[in-house]
């Protein structure tokens, strides 16, 4: 430590509450904060510097928001928000909301009035605690210095435990002023241990790990099923579950599903895969483990006609709550790696597997291949202009060649994020972010700089449509100044769905010569505002083209946009063209 900073010490120097809540984050293990400073937290932010933790300063809170989501699933520790007062504080709820419905673990800090004027009409006053409570699972506010480590060590304990989500921490501009001496510093945060993950610790806690009787019983329902299937989600990859999850597979022979934040885990290619004849699996199975993974719009809700009538489910999730509101026919509360592992376990007592040969394995596989040619004879066509097959193809096939450590790949938009789902491939787990469980749009930026943050070694291709884009494509110089290697890639067809598609009758009325409700600027040059910024665009017409353009950015992994000019009569209003039957 320098000597002008021990010499401080010595003469008895004071912590300030910008410090000591610095120093509260970074003794739980938090390494990185995300956000956009002011008044009164842009203290705070240097703070967090000074104690090791990196901050990234956005342009906008929503965007900041959806990044600080995006590390806490990816990392598994609580991701940090930071917010002014007031308005930030609402526009930081972007953030929370979708964390919240994500299930990520997530932190947001906001500055408030100073407390003695508030109710007199204060600079950004707003009663902050009461407009996060539908979107957090606690919320604190620290009125003295002496309050913010107990109160950070309960968001960072709340946002983890259980079914993990947001919390929200108020530090009002007077007790971010407050000082206390170094002594008593260090006593008040003497209470406050390192937070590590589930999947670090060797001891596996007894309250994350399902009933025995429970164990036994699925273990019995999938033996005996003639149609199993197990089908598992983001919660999965968020508890580390591959190697437990391709264990139970292989060793079963049972086909799987994935969710689309599920992809990776187990390779899209692997042969057990019901992707490609995902309709059919869920239809015609009679018993599905379902892990990490929610029976909501993204399963159908669990019922039909998507699901046969007569399906048993097993739900093993973390949420005892979210297995009552079910009524599965076995409920396993825990988490998903550790009850992985107890099924496994299980299964050695008397171990079956399916075989190549079996008619569920046989029927799901000629599914999914016939699926897949038919699919590939589109596919494999190079449409110009554009559609949004050929460059997707493209697109994949660029990625696959980087090989491993695999990008991390980002997905937003309709028509971009659905056809996307069906032709992009992972191959390792949690390589996949898209809108998630509540499809929110404008995630992109915000989310790339995140994976890239935290997964330095990591490429990241953030595969936008134009309008997903546009929610946060600013954001495009904060990956400049920061030189992150995201390669975002926007397929442009002129606006929403794909820009002006009325019918002349549509086109009436006092307004008709505005533009349509759906439409944007024609092949707007995405790529031009990279460049103004000091980074590389592309603008792409031809497959060729798109080529020599991914190799390029992907080699260089400095931040670039590639602008992909598409057919705008080639998407699908839907936005659901990518479902395979």
């Amino acid at each position: 430590m320098p000597e002008d900073t021990n010499a401080n010490k010595k003469a008895g120097a004071l912590v300030d509450g910008n410090r000591l809540a610095a120093r509260a984050f970074a003794k739980t293990g938090i390494e990185h904060m995300f956000g956009v400073v002011g008044i009164p937290v842009t203290s705070l932010a240097s703070s967090c510097v000074t104690e090791g933790i990196r901050f990234i300063a956005f342009h906008n809170e929503q965007s900041a928001g959806y990044a600080a989501g995006a590390a806490g699933y990816l990392t598994g520790k609580p991701g940090l928000l930071l917010t002014v007062s007031g308005p930030g504080c609402v526009h930081g709820l972007a953030g929370l909301s979708n964390a919240m419905i994500n299930t990520w673990p997530f932190i947001l800090v906001s500055g408030s009035s100073v407390q003695a004027d508030v109710g007199r009409g204060d600079f950004q006053e707003l009663d902050q605690l009461e407009i996060v409570k539908p979107f957090s699972k606690y919320s604190g506010k620290a009125h003295k210095i002496s309050e913010i480590p107990g109160v950070v060590s309960k968001a960072v304990a709340s946002a983890v435990s259980g079914r993990p989500g947001g919390t929200y921490i108020d530090i009002p501009s007077d007790v971010l002023h407050e000082t206390v001496t170094e002594e008593e510093a260090k006593q008040l945060l003497d209470g406050i241990q390192p937070y590590v993950p589930v999947w670090a610790v060797r001891a596996a806690p007894k309250e994350l790990l399902a009933g025995d009787k429970e164990i036994s019983e699925t273990v019995s329902l999938l033996r005996n099923a003639k149609k199993p299937l197990i089908v598992f989600g983001k919660g999965a990859a968020y508890s580390r579950a591959e190697k437990s999850l391709k264990q139970l597979v292989e060793s079963t022979g049972i086909p799987f599903l994935a969710t689309p934040m599920g992809k990776g885990l187990l390779p899209d290619s692997h042969p057990l895969s019901a992707a490609a004849a995902r309709s059919l699996a869920l239809a015609e199975s009679d018993v599905a483990l379902v892990v990490g993974a929610r029976l909501n719009w993204l399963l159908h809700f669990g019922e039909p006609p998507k699901w046969s009538e007569s399906v048993k489910f097993i739900l093993a999730d973390i949420s005892e709550e979210e297995i009552k509101l079910r009524k599965p026919a076995v409920g396993l509360v825990g988490d998903a790696n550790l009850i992985l592992q107890q099924l496994l376990k299980e299964y050695k007592d008397e171990p079956f597997h399916l075989g190549e040969k079996h008619p569920w394995v046989t029927q799901i596989r000629a599914k999914a291949q016939a699926n897949i040619q038919r699919m590939a004879v589109s596919l494999n066509k190079d449409v110009v202009p554009f559609n949004f097959l050929t460059p997707m193809r493209i697109v994949r096939d660029a990625i696959l060649a980087v090989g491993s450590p695999a990008p991390i790949l980002v997905s937003e938009g309709a028509n971009t994020m659905d056809v996307g789902r069906s032709v992009l491939e992972q191959t390792e787990p949690r390589t996949r972010l898209d809108a998630g469980t509540w499809g929110t749009m404008g995630v992109g930026l915000g989310y790339a700089i995140a994976a890239a943050v935290v997964n330095p070694e990591r490429l990241v291709v953030a595969v936008e449509g134009d309008s997903g884009f546009g929610f946060s494509g600013l954001e495009v110089e904060t990956l400049v100044r920061y030189n992150l290697p995201v390669t975002v890639i926007i397929f442009n067809n002129n606006g929403v769905y794909g820009g002006d598609r009325r019918t002349p009758e549509e086109i009436s009325g006092p307004h008709k010569d505005d533009p349509a409700p759906t439409s944007f600027v024609p092949e707007a040059r995405y790529d031009l505002v990279m460049e103004a910024f000091g980074g590389k665009g592309y603008i792409v017409r031809t497959p060729k083209k798109l080529e020599s353009a991914l190799k390029e950015s992907f080699s260089a992994r400095k931040p670039a946009v590639i602008n992909i000019i598409v057919d705008p009569f080639a998407g699908s209003e839907s936005g659901r063209m990518g479902h395979r039957n």
